[in-house]
Formats: structure tokens, C-alpha cells, sequence
């Protein structure tokens, strides 16, 4: 049988102030004055924000640095929603 609307719900409204880029690539967390360190997926990134994914995401402060790939720029995140596997960060 064919249906012409979806049986997918609508999408959420979009609560950014601004667009992110889809993406897939690695990302290196510092915290605690150096001494500590993550790896995660940067799955989304803005100019201001970026979704993080990770196995777990008990581990990861409230606080922190991020750089996006091995050449990237240090950018101080910090958090503002969490799941068991993302962080929406907002950068600085």
C-alpha cells in the first residue's frame, strides 16, 4: 500500500542560533590542567557549539579544552546537555 505523507515524526524544532556542519572526525578533550585527556567524535560543529560523541560520557567535565583533529586550535568548551553517548558543547 502507498502513502503520500511520511510515517516519520516531524523533525524537532531547531533551538541553535546558528547552523552546524555535519561531520566525522576525531577530537582530543583536555581538562584538569593537562592532566587529563578523552577521545571523542566531533559529529556536529558550529562557530559556538559542536555535538561530541563518546562510548560514555560519564567521564567528561563540565569543562574543558577541545581541538578538532591533530591540527586544530584549542577552543574551551563547555558543557550545556548531555546524553550516555553525546555532549552538546558550547564553545568559547
Amino acid at each position: 500500500m502507498f502513502f503520500a505523507k511520511s510515517d516519520r515524526a516531524a523533525p524537532e524544532a531547531e533551538r541553535r542560533g546558528e547552523q552546524r556542519s555535519r561531520m566525522l572526525k576525531g577530537g582530543t578533550l583536555s581538562f584538569n590542567k593537562g592532566y587529563g585527556a578523552l577521545e571523542c567524535v566531533v559529529r556536529d560543529l558550529s562557530a559556538h557549539g559542536a555535538r561530541l560523541r563518546f562510548g560514555d560520557t560519564s567521564a567528561v567535565p563540565q569543562q574543558f579544552s577541545l581541538r578538532v583533529g591533530t591540527g586544530g586550535e584549542w577552543r574551551n568548551a563547555e558543557v550545556r546537555w548531555r546524553t550516555m553517548t553525546d555532549v552538546g558543547v558550547a564553545l568559547g
